[in-house]
């Protein structure tokens, strides 16, 4: 029998097996504990590890120098920032969009209310007037004055004008007439004044006619009431060089250029305007147009520029028109300019009806105005003409036929004149005839009707007469006579017509014209008499005048006689 010793590996398992029978259920549990035994085995050996490494830490944390210490601290400290920088990108993101955003919304907002501008840095529009007070500070009693003059909401070129007067910006700016720029200008003026300070005059607002001044005093009056910012409106010079300190109460002087110009040329000068803060010229392109030298809008205009040499001097020009002369000349002498326009430039308020009517000839306007006086009209209407003798001329010719008519010309002395627009404004005038002084920033309250009996120069001309009706959003109707002498210059006034929206006949827009120069194209045409006397009375008449003026300078007594006085069209016709 063999021993196990020198039995073989295989013979020794076929011996140890044989006769064992298979049972699978032991073998899986063999498997089982040999697994779970290994798992436990590497539990201990994990354990261990981790043992080992926390006891190797706090060993060497506690031989290691400060510097290792820091080094952590700074590495603690560098993951922080990391964190806050993340978040303020976010912020930064969040206030470009914002910013974008509000971009978008301004930009709609000046396209809807047809803002166009052109400049740098401009601010955005106000929406309501209470922004004055929140954003810029302006006193609740200048808010409380704007409120009694009747605005509810500022109009577009307040909305855009007001913030940049504000910042102090000089400003260019045309918009339509009737849509409150006077308004515009003083509310900004008025603020930036705030109270009365003595050591003279520290703003200048010009204007091209009495009247017009007149008008900006009385709404400066009223809007800076319950402040002690005072203006002042110079009507007789001889009192203010008795009492030259006169002007030095007072903060804003509000004049004529041709007044403003005889105070600084006097010896010694009656005014000064070196410490004047703002130069305001309201009608700026009428300042601009040119003349005999001198006496040219601009010559003086230039000569009150010049007189201003304050330093820190800041300009603001106005007009419902203004030429690209203009423009230019901003451009250029003007630093940080910013341009405003509301709606198309040198364009007709769209509130108002614009009609053409062809007459004929000379006589055929006054039959055409007698029949629009027949068929019934709503006063009040203003007549416009070319010169002051057809406006007498007029006036002499329906006086009789018409009730209510008065005439404003510059013959007539100011005391005059203004008794004529009281009597207007009162309604004690209906129809008032009037030349081109009348044309520019009169503010006539509910004009219903315009009637161009001459045709007007030029479209600007054209656009600011018909602008004294429909203004502040009301509705109004122009009527513009012309003739066959008037064809050269009818398609220029057409146009506007057309661009307003109005209907214009094809055959207008049609019509061939020459191109003419510059000085041609304002030169008034020459016109027959307005009279409907025959040419033989006429003549009559005008020789008996100049044989009497003949008498009175040669001294000789006239025989009495027996005179019968004939009246024809309003003429006082002598026959002996």
């Amino acid at each position: 029998m063999t021993t196990r010793a020198s039995m073989g590996g295989f013979e020794l398992f076929t011996q140890i097996a044989f006769g064992t029978p298979f049972d699978p259920k032991k073998v899986k549990k063999i498997k089982n504990e040999n697994s779970r035994r290994n798992k436990r085995k590497r539990l201990k050996e994990t354990q261990n590890e981790q043992t080992d490494y926390h006891f190797s830490k706090k060993r060497n944390s506690k031989h290691e120098s400060s510097d290792s210490s820091e080094d952590s601290e700074i590495e603690a400290n560098s993951e922080a920032p990391k964190i806050a920088v993340k978040k303020k990108e976010k912020k930064r993101l969040s206030a470009m969009q914002l910013f974008k955003i509000r971009k978008e919304e301004v930009a709609h907002f000046r396209k809807v209310n047809r803002i166009y501008l052109t400049g740098e840095d401009v601010p955005d529009p106000i929406e309501e007037f209470n922004q004055l007070v929140t954003d810029y500070g302006v006193d609740d009693t200048i808010l409380h004055n704007i409120y009694n003059l009747g605005y509810s909401k500022p109009t577009p070129i307040q909305m855009q004008a007001l913030p940049l007067m504000l910042h102090n910006r000089q400003i260019l700016a045309s918009a339509p007439t009737g849509s409150g720029k006077t308004a515009a200008f003083l509310v900004p003026l008025i603020h930036s004044l705030k109270t009365h300070e003595e050591g003279g005059l520290r703003a200048v607002i010009i204007a091209p006619t009495r009247e017009l001044v007149k008008q900006i005093h009385s709404f400066c009056l009223k809007l800076s009431e319950g402040t002690s910012v005072r203006s002042v409106v110079i009507e007789n010079v001889k009192e203010i060089e008795k009492n030259p300190k006169f002007l030095e109460e007072h903060d804003i002087l509000i004049s004529t250029p041709n007044r403003l110009i005889y105070m600084l040329k006097n010896d010694p000068p009656i005014v000064t305007i070196k410490n004047v803060q703002w130069l305001i010229v309201d009608e700026c392109d009428k300042l601009f147009e040119t003349g005999k030298e001198g006496t040219s809008f601009r010559d003086q205009l230039a000569f009150i520029y010049n007189a201003c040499d304050s330093s820190n001097l800041k300009r603001a020009l106005f007009s419902a028109t203004f030429s690209q002369e203009v423009e230019t000349w901003c451009k250029l002498y003007l630093d940080s300019l910013v341009c405003v326009s509301i709606g198309a430039k040198n364009s007709a308020v769209q509130s108002v009806k614009q009609e053409l009517l062809f007459v004929g000839c000379e006589g055929g306007k006054l039959f055409a105005l007698r029949n629009s006086f027949q068929e019934g009209f709503m006063p009040p209407c203003l007549i416009f003409v070319q010169s002051k003798e057809r406006a007498k001329e007029l006036y002499s010719e329906i006086v009789y036929t018409q009730q209510r008519v008065g005439v404003i010309h510059a013959d007539l002395s100011q005391e005059e004149r203004d008794k004529v627009v009281k009597n207007f404004t009162d309604g004690k005038i209906w129809t008032l005839i009037c030349t081109e002084l009348m044309g520019r920033g009169i503010d006539f309250k509910d004009v219903k009707l315009v009637i161009n009996y001459d045709f007007p120069p030029s479209g600007i001309a054209y656009i600011h007469r018909i602008g004294r009706t429909g203004r502040a959003g009301a509705t109004g109707r122009a009527i513009t006579y012309f003739t066959s002498d008037d064809v050269e210059n009818l398609k220029t006034i057409a146009q506007v017509i057309k661009d307003a929206g109005c209907e214009v006949p094809s055959y207008i827009m049609n019509l061939k014209t020459k191109k003419k120069r510059r000085t041609e194209f304002n030169r008034p045409i020459k016109r027959e008499k307005i009279t409907t006397a025959s040419t033989y009375d006429v003549e009559r008449h005008i020789n008996n005048k100049k044989r009497k003026k003949q008498n009175e300078k040669e001294g000789c007594v006239l025989v009495p006689c027996i005179y019968s006085y004939v009246y024809t069209a309003g003429i006082k016709i002598c026959i002996k």
